[in-house]
């Protein structure tokens, strides 16, 4: 298979790190000779065409910036086959024969609608929620959970100056992963992760019982969005054991930033081997990590594949907690 246009779209929530992945796909193409495209607003980019040149110039400073350069959307044209086929017009008329995809499941499954169609595609994980079952790492968890414990701890030194219960709400959609690795992170009292079914007596109350037999008089609670609503377990709380939390909903902070180291280094590796991987006549594959390695797999396996909270976590909770 020969490479000669490269384009590459970041789609989907925004990570931080994306920029750097940008960067590395552009210039990983530079370094092999291949020109390199970049595709504003996702898959809706593609559509209408909202297409520019990238060289290693346009992403010089981009390392340490969060957000997206490329911007990002989601596409409602683009699940439809009409919407699929302009793509890929677009994708023949400009001679992009490559496609390097930043994003999520969603993302992943664009992608595979494209490559049905003949369009070579690489996935590059990126979101703050680490929920993609096929690795271990995604782009933007490290940097979303270093904004939420950096929040949460300034959080707790006013709430132990008021002796008060904080319920705090961390992103995540329907996955757990953020929440529990802040959780273990700012040593909370209790965690609620939508994989874990939540006996609300067992889980929170009794372990803000426990704290108290141990001399604290500050409980800190951390709640994924995709399990509950912070405002209802703070006002559980308070008819439960008569204690009146203080909710902090940390939202879209958790999303901007200056990205992590981590999140640069391994943003660019995923970046550098995806292109590697269309030079190497790859195709319908995705960047991923497994203890440890950088790996690639297959799209339809990629996505058939479930994730869940590792037990490790759940029991060292639990022995941090006392319950």
């Amino acid at each position: 298979m020969s490479v000669k246009r490269i384009g590459v779209l970041t789609s989907g929530g925004d990570a931080p790190g994306m920029n750097p992945c940008v960067r590395a796909v552009v210039r990983t193409a530079a370094y092999h000779g291949v020109e390199c495209y970049g595709i504003r607003r996702g898959y809706n980019g593609l559509i209408n065409g909202d297409i520019f040149k990238l060289d290693e110039k346009s992403v010089s400073h981009t390392i340490n910036r969060g957000g997206t350069i490329l911007y990002t959307a989601r596409s409602k044209d683009f699940m439809t086959e009409e919407g699929q086929k302009k793509a890929v017009s677009t994708c023949k008329f400009l001679g992009l024969d490559s496609i390097v995809a930043i994003g999520g499941d969603g993302t992943f499954q664009g992608a595979r609608a494209l490559s049905k169609y003949g369009i070579n595609v690489v996935c590059i994980p990126a979101t703050i929620d680490n929920d993609i079952s096929c690795t271990n790492y995604s782009i933007g968890f490290d940097t979303a959970a270093n904004t939420a414990i950096e929040c949460i701890d300034k959080l707790r030194d006013t709430m132990q100056s008021h002796e008060r219960c904080s319920v705090v709400e961390v992103m995540g959609r329907n996955a757990g992963f953020l929440a529990m690795y802040v959780g273990l992170a700012v040593g909370a009292t209790a965690v609620l992760v939508p994989e874990k079914d939540i006996d609300f007596e067992h889980d929170v109350i009794e372990k803000i019982r426990q704290a108290r037999f141990n001399g604290f008089s500050h409980y800190m609670i951390v709640v994924a969005e995709g399990a509950a609503s912070a405002s209802d377990v703070a006002a559980k709380i308070k008819d439960a054991i008569d204690l009146d939390p203080r909710v902090t909903v940390l939202g879209h902070i958790q999303r901007g930033g200056v990205p992590t180291g981590r999140d640069r280094i391994n943003a660019t590796k995923m970046g550098y081997l995806a292109v590697e991987l269309l030079l190497a006549g790859k195709t319908n594959r995705i960047v991923c990590t497994n203890a440890g390695s950088f790996t690639d797999i297959d799209i339809d396996e990629g996505l058939a594949k479930k994730k869940s909270i590792q037990q490790i976590e759940v029991d060292v909770l639990a022995a941090m907690t006392g319950l």
